[in-house]
């Protein structure tokens, strides 16, 4: 890859590596391999970027709000930490209150299991293998080595740049793509990983054999999302056959364990009655319409833009105008405060550098409606509603050519109460465990199991089994209700 760099440029390489203030910690030893390897990042780093990530990883998306339930996954995740390589290390595991199918580690110790993929595992010895999995990122410092690589690749890049007018040329371009050369974790990398989750889960004293399962699971949730990958494996590229190389190291590791733990009732027990899918107390569309029953508003958003709700802001977006629009809440310790006065208070703390606009009343709500400018963009169309004393709504838009701009404050004044019952008293779907009336195919006992919120092709997923799979009377199966049971 780095061909192009000649060897004499090798001492100015160097020079340009401590002009830009790298901190060059030498050779460390990798406390999976025990090899020695180059690294820019020391472990101190990787624990102050784990502590500086965490607060913002649990902003964006949130704990899920059942304490027995977090206090189990965290029992899992510390008897699979203790015995990595890093048992000393002050480990946190989290589950996050995200319907995505997906878990992933941040350097220091900070692993992040979502209740979308908790939702379908099936036993305790498959929430094993994927935390372990992401401890082993963790205890492998793959994040430090690739942004090790990051750092080598860049600064080579300015090198070629140097000594290159071909390369100076296509420079600016070549280091866009930097970032997404390495934005995710390498073959070699995932390959470790599954390695040493199949490791620790082992030493653990639970069965390997229940992770392949898995990789079964979430390919079957891929296609059926009609993704190639889910967000589990878009994020973990896909090394090959997992399940079949899972497979061949959980057989040969089981010998070291004469009785090895699944864990299925303790893990059913766990989720019973675990919210499923979104939760529309959280806020929910219906076409362009947006309703949050928790704060007890509506409004609506242009007429064929693109949607989105997560715990942090809700957004819409549409490529043809340019236009986008954010909504986050605000809030403020004065609950006297009007909307004005907030704006200025957002000036004041620099949140904003400037502000025009105006006192407005709608229907239900104080506001301020006008435009302001964020560090330094451009203008921008803005609104401040308060929905509740001390908690304002704060949609800041973009309109390219001022395309949107219309749009958008139309989106603005649209915000009114929400007053309708029917969208006001909604729950989330939930887990619940049924037993098999009879036996037969697993199509046929969902058949008698009664009005369910899924399809039987999405139960038989969620279960880790086939349609036509036998199916015994008296199993456990985990169906999908709705009510208000989380």
């Amino acid at each position: 890859m780095f061909g192009w760099i000649r060897m004499k440029s090798f001492r100015a390489l160097l020079c340009m590596i401590s002009a830009a203030g790298v901190a060059l910690t030498g050779c460390a030893t990798n406390p999976a391999t025990g090899h020695k390897q180059i690294s820019f990042v020391s472990t101190g780093k990787e624990l102050a970027m784990g502590r500086q990530s965490d607060p913002a990883i649990l902003s964006e998306y949130g704990l899920y709000d059942n304490p027995a339930l977090q206090k189990y996954v965290e029992s899992v995740g510390m008897r699979v930490a203790k015995v990595s390589h890093l048992p000393d290390l002050e480990w946190h595991f989290r589950l996050l209150d995200s319907p995505v199918v997906n878990a992933f580690a941040v350097p220091g110790g900070y692993i992040y299991i979502t209740r979308g993929i908790v939702s379908y595992l099936n036993n305790e010895a498959q929430l094993a293998g994927v935390i372990g999995h992401e401890c082993g990122h963790v205890t492998a410092r793959h994040t430090a080595q690739d942004m090790t690589q990051q750092e080598i690749a860049q600064v080579g890049l300015i090198a070629g740049m140097v000594f290159s007018p071909a390369v100076r040329e296509y420079g600016v371009v070549a280091s866009q793509g930097l970032g997404l050369l390495f934005l995710k974790y390498s073959r070699d990398h995932e390959t470790q990983a599954d390695e040493l989750g199949v490791l620790y889960s082992t030493r653990a004293g639970y069965d390997p054999r229940e992770i392949p399962n898995t990789y079964t699971m979430l390919k079957r949730y891929g296609e059926r999302q009609g993704e190639s990958l889910p967000n589990f494996l878009s994020t973990h590229p896909d090394p090959g056959d997992r399940e079949l190389r899972t497979r061949q190291l959980a057989e040969a590791s089981i010998s070291r364990n004469a009785h090895p733990n699944i864990g299925a009732a303790e893990y059913r027990a766990a989720i019973d009655g675990m919210v499923y899918g979104d939760d529309p107390r959280a806020g929910f569309f219906e076409n362009s319409r947006f309703y949050h029953p928790d704060l007890a508003f509506q409004m609506i958003f242009p007429t064929g833009w693109r949607t989105e709700n997560t715990p942090s802001a809700v957004m819409a977006s549409d490529e043809g105008s340019g236009g986008v629009i954010q909504v986050t809440l605000g809030t403020s310790s004065d609950k006297n405060l009007l909307p004005s006065e907030y704006v200025d208070s957002l000036r004041i703390r620099h949140t904003i550098s400037a502000s025009a606009g105006h006192a407005e009343q709608f229907r239900d709500y104080p506001a301020w409606v006008g435009s302001v400018m964020m560090g330094q963009g451009g203008e921008a169309p803005a609104g401040f509603i308060r929905v509740r004393p001390g908690q304002f709504l704060e949609i800041v838009g973009q309109s390219k050519n001022g395309i949107a701009t219309d749009a958008i404050y139309q989106s603005i004044r649209s915000v009114a109460a929400l007053r309708d019952s029917s969208k006001l008293n909604v729950t989330a779907n939930h887990i619940a465990i049924k037993n098999a009336p009879r036996s037969g195919t697993f199509a046929t006992v969902w058949s008698d199991l009664g009005p369910e919120a899924i399809s039987m092709e999405e139960g038989s997923i969620l279960n880790n089994v086939r349609p036509t799979e036998q199916v015994q009377a008296g199993t456990p199966i985990k169906t999908v209700q709705k009510g208000p049971r989380s």
